[in-house]
């Protein structure tokens, strides 16, 4: 007997970002080779964006996926949300010129209290939700605060993104394999605060800061170019980043749906660990206990620089909650 198929809702469903995800969320790659996948995807109402969006349909429907059981293109939230499983926020309004954070902040985050409502009013029971549009960690804190029904740990945000980032510059930096650098987390924002942890990531079961000598480097040239990379890749093909950001959203959900002892990085609700301010949405180290199910590891023993570093994307976080604290009564 065939497994029941996964619904999907992905908002912002006829972006950049999208185009590269759709297509493999259809072929198997995320939820597995033998479980069927309903696509509900949900774009503005926009005749333009609502257009395109009907082209990428048309796109996968030529494809011919054995394990897409139907697509749904909608631009009404209950629609996209209704009976997900997993939903899949991509979408979210791009900061632009002169354009100040606080007011890109409260922007998206009235879209993210429309979707919140939406997605605990008509989603699945089991629903989880992963936020990739940014700024991730508060529009994610927004969304679950909106939640009555689901619970707070099934709503997540997006770092592994950063996650690779980091492990690729370390790999290339020690010339080792990818495969050889494990342990390598992200704690934080998602913004060039956050704090790739270099102090507790290991290469080959040797800490990295052993192979890697250059201190010095670790410390700013590493972790700057982390931080920053998303601008780095925005100056030089004039967007951001689309199929990098694609394949991290795949890793992220994978990562949650597959039970094992393989450490990754996830910004989830603050229960105060790390020295995180309780609520605020923190990249952390997890392990997935089980399907969608995970349990924070709290063995990270951190020096006065990772205390540093911590302190200081905290604060970021602290200040973005504090500048839609009216957008969170819910």
């Amino acid at each position: 007997m065939s497994k029941p198929a996964v619904r999907v809702a992905v908002t912002g469903a006829a972006g950049q970002i999208c185009y590269s995800l759709l297509p493999r969320i259809a072929a198997g790659e995320v939820f597995g080779k033998d479980t069927p996948v309903i696509l509900q995807l949900l774009e503005v109402p926009v005749e333009k964006a609502q257009a395109a969006l009907k082209g990428v349909a048309m796109e996968l429907d030529d494809c011919a996926f054995p394990l897409l059981q139907d697509i749904i293109c909608t631009d009404k939230m209950d629609v996209a949300f209704k009976d997900a499983n997993w939903c899949l926020l991509v979408g979210s309004k791009p900061r632009g010129p002169g354009m100040e954070r606080a007011d890109l902040l409260k922007d998206n985050g009235r879209i993210f209290i429309g979707q919140g409502k939406a997605i605990d009013a008509v989603a699945a029971d089991d629903c989880r939700v992963a936020v990739v549009g940014n700024p991730c960690n508060t529009n994610c804190m927004i969304a679950a605060a909106q939640a009555r029904r689901l619970p707070q740990d099934r709503f997540t945000a997006m770092t592994r993104l950063d996650q690779n980032r980091a492990v690729t510059q370390i790999a290339k930096k020690a010339g080792v394999p990818l495969t050889a650098v494990h342990d390598l987390v992200i704690f934080g924002n998602h913004s060039p605060t956050m704090y790739p942890d270099f102090f507790n990531g290991r290469i080959n079961g040797r800490p990295i800061t052993e192979v890697i000598s250059d201190q010095e480097w670790l410390k700013t040239a590493f972790c700057s170019t982390v931080g920053k990379r998303g601008a780095a890749i925005i100056e030089a093909r004039g967007a951001s980043s689309a199929f990098s950001a694609a394949n991290a959203l795949i890793d992220h959900v994978k990562a949650l749906c597959t039970v094992g002892t393989t450490l990754h990085s996830v910004a989830l609700r603050s229960d105060g660990s790390y020295g995180f301010a309780e609520g605020v949405w923190a990249s952390v180290p997890v392990r997935t206990t089980a399907y969608g199910t995970f349990t924070v590891d709290k063995s990270f023993a951190q020096n006065d620089f990772g205390k540093a570093k911590i302190k200081a994307t905290n604060d970021e976080l602290v200040g973005e909650r504090d500048t839609v604290k009216d957008l969170l009564a819910g």
